[in-house]
Parts: C-alpha cells; structure tokens; sequence
C-alpha cells in the first residue's frame, strides 16, 4: 500500500528555464541508471526477499527511489516550463520557437513537441525505458553486489549532471540525489557482509583446481597485481597450460544413436569440400586481366605533378 505525499524530499529551486538541461535530466527519469529502475529493480527484490531485514530495506530504498524520480520528474518539468508555454501559446515567430527548442544543438524538441514539456519515460537520446534494465537474479549475494554497482553507476551519472549547470538550485538538488546513492550503497554492502559466507555468490563453491587460477590469455604490456599475484593465486602463462586444463584432449566429442550418426556421416559426405580443387569464381570472371591490373597500379602510384 502507498500514500503518495506531495511535498517533495528535497525543496527544488530552479532560477531559469532551460530546455537542453531538462532533456539531459531525463538520463535518470527513463535511463538505465535512472530512479525508475532502481525502484522498480529494489521493489521487486523486496518481495521476494525472505529475509526480514533486507526485506524491510529494500521497500524502505525502493520507495525512496520513487521519491528521487519525483524530483527529477519536477526537475525536468521545471526547466522546461518556460519554453513549454511560449511553444502552446505560439508567442514566438516558427523560425524563433524552432531555434529556442533546438539551440546549442540540444535534443529538447523530443520533450517539447512530442511531451508538451513533462518528463518522459526515455533517456536523454529518446529511448524509452524497459524493464531489460531490472537485472535481478534472485539470489542476495549477487543482488546486492549489482544493487551496490548500480548506485556506483547512478551517482557518477549525478557528478556529470552537476558539471554541466551553473544553476545554484539545481547543482545543489542534484548534489542531494548523488548522496543519497552514497548512502544506499552503504546499505547495500553492510547487508551483504551481514552474510556469512557472501562469496562466491550462491551455493556452490567451484571446481578448487580452478578457483586460485589465473590465466593470462592477454599477451604483451602484462601486468602483475593482487589481482594475479600472491599466495591466493596460481599465474599461468603458457599457452600450451591454458588449454584443455581439465587432462583432456581438448576435442568436443557427442555420443549419437546409430540413425543419427547415419545421418550426419551422410551429411558430412554430401557437403564435403575437395581440398585439391581450384574451381573459377564469379569473382574471378568480374576481375581485369592482370595485365591491366598491373597497369592501373602502375598510374596510381606515379608521383603527382
């Protein structure tokens, strides 16, 4: 059950209109590391969540999301007010109204023509919001892990938002929400170390021969960290080491029923290619003589005069 209060969480002021910021503003009304997502992808995890405690927080974070897309949402309708109502009233000339919307090479005619200024579920580009943003696979390790990236992504998205207005209201409205991400992401990982054990993910604890090993596929510039190096890891660096690390030979194999290897042997034997043959192509029925190859690079490397 909700009851919606309609004083905002944080007192937005805004000192002027401003159509290409408000489109901006819309990265975290209907994008991928919006508020919309975050409270849609922690609501969802709260109800099927067993626990009581990070039950109880998940709701708590999620809804508070909803209150952060409020902000936002009035955000965006506030930049674009002025605009908004010089383009229904047609006060401006065509060409003055075409320029105020789509000055600084912004995208505001996607808020101002098609949304009559309000807040749009889409990103800044247009895109509207889906919920292949949610990635919750519910199981609580790897959940907070991504709820905790999530915020990660969502308060560096808020750090450029900041850098691009001088709006004294809005800078600071926006320094609010990126906190708040702090704040969440603290949550988040005190309830996963509330786990015991929170690592791997999930229940099974892997193959031990692999779990210390590191493969280094990548070769040149290599450099060695706590990543790769130490009492924890077994580096691996030969090629030869790196493959078919379980004592096998490496090669696929698929056990069939005698009517399916019929079936595939006689596939096999109807596609088969003739390694000694050298059959004439289209393509070399469409080439120039070499010859006249010759010729043409020959004009196409002299020097210009």
């Amino acid at each position: 059950m909700f009851s919606h209060n309609k004083r905002l969480q944080y007192t937005l002021r805004v000192d002027s209109t401003n159509p290409g910021l408000a489109n901006l503003m819309l990265e975290q009304f209907g994008g991928p590391q919006g508020e919309l997502a975050a409270a849609c992808r922690y609501f969802t995890q709260a109800i099927a969540e067993d626990d009581p405690g990070r039950k109880d927080m998940l709701f708590d974070i999620a809804t508070e999301e909803l209150s952060h897309l409020e902000v936002i949402g009035t955000m965006v309708a506030m930049l674009n007010k002025g605009a908004k109502g010089r383009l229904a009233e047609g006060v401006d000339a065509e060409a003055d109204a075409y320029r105020t919307i789509t000055g600084a090479g912004n995208d505001s005619h996607l808020t101002q023509v098609l949304y009559g200024g309000g807040p749009a579920l889409v990103n800044s580009a247009g895109v509207p919001w889906t919920a292949a943003y949610i990635d919750s696979i519910g199981e609580p390790t790897a959940d907070l892990r991504s709820n905790i990236a999530a915020e990660a992504r969502a308060k560096i998205v808020y750090e450029r938002l900041i850098n691009l207005t001088d709006d004294p209201g809005v800078k600071e409205a926006l320094g609010f929400l990126m906190t708040r991400e702090i704040a969440h992401q603290k949550s988040f990982e005190k309830a996963l170390y509330a786990i015991t054990p929170n690592f791997p993910p999930g229940k099974l604890p892997g193959m031990p021969e692999f779990t210390k090993v590191y493969f280094d596929m990548s070769k040149g510039g290599e450099v060695r960290g706590p990543w790769n190096q130490g009492p924890q890891w077994e580096f691996v660096s030969d090629p030869d080491e790196q493959m078919a690390v379980d004592g096998g030979s490496g090669e696929p194999t698929v056990a069939l029923d005698p009517d399916e290897q019929s079936a595939v042997d006689a596939m096999a034997l109807r596609t088969a290619s003739d390694p000694a043959s050298d059959p004439q192509t289209g393509a070399e029925l469409g080439m120039a003589e070499d010859a006249v190859l010759d010729e043409v690079t020959t004009q196409l490397n002299k020097p210009k005069p």
